[in-house]
């Protein structure tokens, strides 16, 4: 393990919060850093877990949310536990290097102590020292993966692609991956995937006549124990993305249908069943109280990295509920003891990604760089320096999508800007250069063109209300999509266990009560229609970047974040 001298600080510092007692010598430090990523393999049957990576193949830094509200009976229950709550929820030391992967206290600090995370030719590393230990175990990867970065847009997610590939990921799902089309995808499918890697999604069926579009499952033997792996790709696609990229294609929870589906694995022989879902942890949580004959279920979507499973109990026993994260942070490990045919014991394991304890591959190393070669110019351009922490994660706004909001505002000459509520987007800390690499791994999408819309003041309060009940309908199976719509220059309240209609109040412009009747110039970006597909706009990245050259310098100010009403000692807010 080659070592510069900050890089062998930094491991001391880390492996000295966790708890070891390292020798002051190179060469022992590092096989003291090793121990960190130790796991004695328990029972038979090992699964190996990654999800919702969005392209991002090179360390980076991720800040976890500071606000990821629970409304009705998700109030106060894991995922929607931050900083201290989740801490001390899940028995995490404060000031560990799992209370850095797992929250956003003190970040700034944490981050240049303990270094980036993630990085798929170190996750390779830990992949491979993992599956030494446990002969025959799966690796699945939950979706989300091909989407991202400007490099995989580029190459239609080719890279990603080829990157699982080397990893060895055996069985996935999907989510984002759709927007590149469903001909990209099954040819993928049926190319390069064929023989190597199964897509699987229960959930995905044609329009006409409702006929599976991938395998709903897969049987795989682990130490002769058959282990059944189902796929749920997100339920609501044709929703959240631009319902053309896969128009004869129907999404849904299709809870019959997976019941039906477990029934089948187990009759087939499965002793072992799991779902690797892409829902998002409350639905998955509700979803394990109403279907019965699952183990467990590998979830993502939300981004939550869970340190140990939530058991839901069924009419048919109990279900364990995971989610592991996101951007490579993590590797999630579960492993089973099967006896008699079932699972009788198990053990887990959340794994954060320490790029600075783990030795990159130098297999995926290289892979990585081929993929990167044609584009390194391009993605290198430095727009401009941040002088404060550029993040997005979080219920509300993020300062990066604060920075996208400033450029929409001035660039279209418009008071207001809605900008999407994704989860997906890497950090910066203060006094780093701003990347075109950066601006596109916030933007990155196959629908990226900016708009200019005249709405009333209605139709923004409709528009803030209906993606306020996809967020906070106390139903999870009624959530639909990411996180809050991002808004710029427009104040407002928020109430989140309000009901539909009465969420979004005291809507404010230049301190002014917003008109019902009047109309605004809002811009925005990701437009979901068809219309707006064909009247085409300039790409987003396009916009930021030609507003952070002229910027050069961000200064970092608090983002637009509402009032929240009623939300008082909610465990999922700082």
């Amino acid at each position: 393990m080659d070592m510069n001298r900050r890089e062998f600080l930094q491991l001391l510092a880390i492996a000295s919060a966790g708890g070891f007692m390292l020798n002051n010598n190179e060469s022992y430090a590092a096989t003291d850093a090793r121990r960190f990523y130790e796991l004695p393999r328990h029972g038979n049957v090992s699964l190996l877990h990654i999800t919702d990576s969005h392209a991002q193949l090179n360390p980076m830094y991720f800040r976890e949310p500071e606000i990821n509200l629970g409304v009705g009976a998700t109030n106060g229950r894991p995922p929607h536990l931050v900083g201290n709550a989740l801490l001390k929820h899940f028995g995490v030391k404060q000031g560990s290097p799992e209370a850095y992967a797992y929250t956003s206290l003190n970040f700034i600090e944490a981050a240049r102590t303990y270094g980036k995370v993630g990085g798929f030719a170190h996750l390779a590393t830990l992949v491979k020292q993992i599956r030494a230990s446990r002969p025959g175990a799966l690796l699945l990867d939950g979706g989300d993966t091909w989407q991202g970065s400007g490099q995989a847009l580029w190459t239609k997610g080719q890279d990603m692609i080829d990157a699982c590939l080397e990893l060895g990921v055996d069985v996935m799902t999907m989510h984002f991956e759709c927007m590149y089309g469903a001909q990209r995808i099954k040819e993928a499918e049926e190319g390069v995937l064929r023989g190597r890697m199964e897509v699987v999604a229960q959930n995905v069926k044609t329009n006409d006549f409702g006929d599976p579009v991938f395998k709903p499952y897969v049987i795989r033997e682990i130490n002769a124990i058959p282990v059944a792996i189902i796929g749920q790709a997100f339920p609501y696609s044709t929703i959240a993305n631009p319902r053309y990229f896969v128009p004869d294609w129907s999404y849904g929870i299709q809870e019959e249908n997976l019941q039906l589906i477990i029934d089948e694995a187990r009759k087939k022989g499965a002793q072992v069943v799991v779902l690797l879902s892409h829902n998002g942890m409350d639905v998955d949580l509700k979803l394990a109280s109403r279907v019965s004959g699952l183990d467990a279920i590998l979830g993502g979507h939300t981004h939550d990295g869970i340190p140990t499973p939530i058991p839901v109990k069924n009419s048919g026993g109990t279900t364990l509920v995971t989610n592991a994260g996101s951007n490579g942070k993590f590797l999630g490990v579960l492993d089973f003891e099967v006896k008699a045919g079932k699972v009788a014991s198990f053990k887990y394991k959340l794994l954060p990604v320490f790029a600075n304890l783990l030795a990159a591959d130098p297999s995926m190393t290289a892979l990585m760089q081929k993929h990167r070669a044609p584009y390194e110019s391009k993605l290198s351009e430095k727009l401009a320096t941040t002088d404060g922490l550029l993040y997005r994660r979080g219920n509300f706004n993020g300062s990066f999508d604060q920075v996208l909001l400033d450029a929409l505002m001035k660039e279209k000459d418009a008071p207001i800007a809605f900008s999407p509520g994704f989860r997906w987007g890497t950090s910066l800390l203060p006094g780093s250069a701003i990347t075109m690499e950066d601006v596109l791994n916030q933007t990155a999408i196959t629908y990226p063109m900016t708009t200019v819309t005249e709405m009333t003041g209605m139709q923004i309060k409709t528009v803030l209300e209906d993606v306020g009940d996809n967020l906070f309908n106390p139903d999870p199976y009624y959530q639909q999509g990411g996180d809050m719509v991002r808004v710029g220059g427009l104040e407002y309240t928020c109430e989140p266990n309000a009901g539909m209609g009465k969420r979004i109040q005291d809507m404010r412009l230049n301190g002014k009560l917003l008109d019902p009747n009047k109309t605004y110039k809002v811009a925005g970006w990701a437009p979901v229609t068809e219309a707006a597909r064909d009247k085409g706009g300039e790409p987003v990245w396009d916009l930021v970047a030609r507003h952070l050259r002229a910027e050069k310098v961000v200064k970092v100010n608090a983002p637009n974040v509402p009032k929240l009403k009623g939300m008082a000692g909610n465990p999922g807010m700082i």
